[in-house]
């Protein structure tokens, strides 16, 4: 993320915390108070982005989303390892027909 990004970011979290709608010039406002310099389409794209969006939810569902490992481990504790065994029975006869051509990658 870039200065110009994370100054809009903040800036829009600032005018949230407060209660204060989040607009272009309010973030250009807050961006000049910080003395940042930022370009003329940052804060536009970002109060666009944010326009009619509750922040205060997107904030909360930062961590309430499962990890991409449980989702994937979910299915084995259910027992169905089946799948599993086969992908690894695929990777052996994969590396033993490589044998079988007479050369290898470390010969």
């Amino acid at each position: 993320m870039n200065t110009n990004e994370l100054a809009c970011v903040y800036s829009a979290l600032i005018l949230h915390d407060d209660e204060i709608p989040i607009t272009a010039d309010k973030i250009t406002a807050l961006c000049k108070a910080a003395k940042v310099d930022i370009e003329v389409i940052w804060p536009t794209l970002f109060a666009k982005c944010l326009a009619g969006q509750d922040v205060g939810a997107l904030l909360s569902a930062i961590g309430s989303a499962p990890a991409a490992g449980a989702v994937a481990a979910a299915p084995a504790a259910g027992g169905d390892a089946a799948p599993v065994e086969e992908a690894k029975k695929e990777e052996s006869e994969e590396e033993e027909s490589d044998d079988d051509m007479g050369f290898s990658l470390f010969d």
